[in-house]
């Protein structure tokens, strides 16, 4: 199968409005006649049903939190990128564009990085008339700071409360949508299936999460906004609730799903602090704009921070890439630090952390000052850890957090399902082998509030003469049988291990073997260990309780199934691509300086994998990348 991504013609700069001025239309009357469903309730799936819900569809929205203001975009910190060039420092959209393409690695598509840039500045003006309370300079103007791989002030933030604030600003649009009766908004629902009817999405399966009661929906469009995966390392930045169930259910039923190894770990996370733990805390990265990382020069170091001179400390990233210093990449910035632990110069009690120093920039700009910028962040290190960052260097350390791989989805962000539609982070589409802090909650919101609204309006075009369809239709009673098929096979399993033992074991896997650094070697034996870990899951699982009531153990029981299954995808993803590139790390495949070495001739395409069957091999479908508007160069950010 040849992949179409259906970018449309003309230079780069006129794509977006090339499309919008071509985009098929549906007049008001017929969209009162057309149904849209929406899983997930953060900032893209909030932001697209209440824009479509505006418009005049009728939106059924699911989430499986008690509110959306629960999703996970309310933990996001440090802030949104837009290139309004407020600070006069040079920046632009193709800067922008550029910026992200690099930052990437060359590995995105041109046309959808270039339209995320350009809707930027839309999305600032968007939440400040929602009331988004962004920071501001002393004359009321907004103000902007710097986020890794960027020489310019591009990032809009509200203290370490940003994606909190967005979230609040979308979520009363949707609850404004709900009271007018135009979306229809259930709560502690989780889908648990898609249902497609001659070949194009039309509904999907739920489950009450409270009654256990299980559901079935129809529309003419499905959108997924479900989020990231990064949770099926176990220990990551994600909430507990985070997963990939939603996205490979669909995968299952068709939708290509694209480059899943490309997983990436953030540089300041609270380091691990024992075996007892089940998520590590944000730090946001904001706080590179005036903190210092270092390591002691002697390995082994035990003296506390204060008490090492200035002589004795080892300024990694500023020695490293002094044309970014503390501001490199996410990913070039988590290598640089596992390098610096594995090799003995790692601090704290378990030696798994560096230190994150703001003395020098507490004695320039005084401590009131850095307190009105990170006074949140600061409050929290404290209750966390019991330290005061403003007298005493921070500890930090790499974890998993964000997936630039997700559904595979065209220019309208359609999966290879027409009529099924995934925005934010459940896609692939911006952000190639490694993001750039600050463009997730801006993907998130562009593709719900200015980009879904029109492509989706185009595809609806065509199902006007569509009927709603009949529930008891055998596609839906097939799909309903299936997932309570599912369930009850694991309630009958009735072992001795959790689910969360099971959890924990395969984020081991992943993290030594598919996590920062992979080698074909590793690769191999976590496929292998993948393998017998979910031969014992389904032999040996503990599931309590009944399936007809609230049960939190099923629940994770279906998402732990669903990631040994995306597990090993993402291995045999990052064992198909013989290089290194952004996020994507492959020893065997370095610079002598130990950079990422990538492998442009054989392997600039985006990975599509096509589902083929239980217990088959994915089949890959590369979708070649073609640059047309930048020179595809070696990432450098010395």
């Amino acid at each position: 199968m040849e992949l179409n991504a259906k970018i449309p013609p003309g230079p780069l700069k006129d794509k977006w409005n090339y499309y919008k001025d071509h985009a098929k239309l549906v007049n008001p009357a017929n969209r009162k006649k057309l149904d849209v469903i929406v899983v997930g309730t953060g900032l893209a799936g909030s932001s697209a049903a209440a824009s479509l819900a505006e418009m005049g569809y009728n939106v059924t929205a699911f989430c499986f939190q008690d509110s959306g203001r629960r999703a996970h975009s309310v933990a996001a910190q440090g802030g949104v990128n837009a290139a309004k060039n407020y600070k006069n420092d040079g920046d632009s959209v193709y800067r922008m564009f550029y910026d992200t393409i690099k930052g990437g690695d060359f590995r995105s598509r041109e046309a959808n990085v270039y339209r995320l840039a350009e809707c930027s500045g839309q999305l600032i003006d968007q939440a400040v008339a929602q009331g988004v309370p962004f920071g501001r300079e002393y004359g009321g103007y907004l103000n902007n700071r710097s986020f890794g791989g960027v020489q310019v002030s591009r990032t809009f933030y509200a203290r370490g409360q940003t994606g909190q604030q967005l979230l609040l600003g979308a979520y009363q649009a949707l609850m404004r949508q709900v009271a007018a009766k135009a979306v229809v908004l259930h709560t502690r629902h989780e889908m648990m299936e898609l249902v497609v009817v001659d070949g194009k999405a039309r509904g999907i399966i739920v489950r009450n999460l409270d009654t256990g009661e299980i559901e079935r929906h129809t529309a003419h469009a499905v959108i997924l906004a479900t989020g990231g995966f990064g949770k099926i390392y176990y220990l990551s930045t994600l909430a507990m609730g985070c997963n990939a169930s939603a996205i490979w259910r669909a995968h299952k039923k068709g939708a290509f799903m694209a480059c899943p190894s490309w997983t990436q770990v953030h540089p300041t996370s609270l380091p691990q602090s024992g075996a007892y733990q089940s998520k590590l805390t944000l730090m946001s990265e904001s706080l590179r704009n005036d903190g210092r990382i270092w390591v002691p020069l002697r390995a082994g170091e035990e003296r506390a921070p204060n008490d090492i001179p200035e002589a004795e400390r080892d300024y990694y990233l500023e020695r490293r890439y002094p044309a970014f210093g503390n501001l490199a990449p996410r990913d070039i910035s988590s290598r640089a630090a596992k390098e610096r632990i594995d090799a003995g110069f790692g601090v704290g009690p378990q030696k798994n952390a560096v230190y994150l120093d703001f003395s020098k920039a507490i004695k320039e700009q005084g401590k009131q000052k850095i307190k009105e910028k990170y006074g949140n962040l600061f409050d929290m290190y404290r209750k966390i850890t019991a330290t005061d960052a403003y007298t005493e260097p921070m500890m930090i350390s790499p974890a998993a957090h964000f997936s630039m791989g997700g559904l595979w989805v065209d220019y309208e962000l359609m999966t290879t399902i027409p009529g099924l539609f995934a925005l934010g982070e459940a896609n692939f589409a911006d952000h190639g082998a490694n993001r750039l802090g600050a463009n997730s909650l801006l993907q998130a919101c562009v593709d719900g509030y200015f980009v879904a609204p029109y492509t989706v309006s185009n595809y609806l075009s065509g199902e006007i003469k569509a009927p709603r369809l009949d529930l008891d239709r055998q596609e839906f009673v097939d799909a309903e049988v299936s997932v309570r098929a599912q369930l009850s096979s694991l309630l009958e399993i009735k072992g001795s291990k959790t689910c969360d033992h099971y959890h924990k074991t395969l984020g081991k896997l992943l993290y030594d073997y598919c996590g920062l650094s992979r080698s074909r070697e590793g690769l191999l034996k976590a496929i292998q260990g993948i393998g017998e870990l979910r031969d014992d899951f389904y032999s040996d699982l503990k599931v309590s309780g009944e399936e007809d009531e609230m049960n939190g153990e099923l629940e994770k029981a279906g998402r732990v199934a669903d990631y040994l299954e995306v597990a090993e995808l993402m291995c045999r993803d990052a064992l198909s691509r013989e290089e290194s590139c952004g996020a994507h790390f492959r020893e065997e495949y370095q610079t002598p300086e130990g950079e990422a070495l990538r492998n442009d001739e054989k392997f600039c395409f985006v990975s599509a994998w096509a589902y083929q069957g239980e217990g088959k091999e994915e089949v890959l479908v590369p979708e070649p990348l073609k640059f047309e508007n930048v020179e595809l160069a070696v990432r450098s950010y010395k």
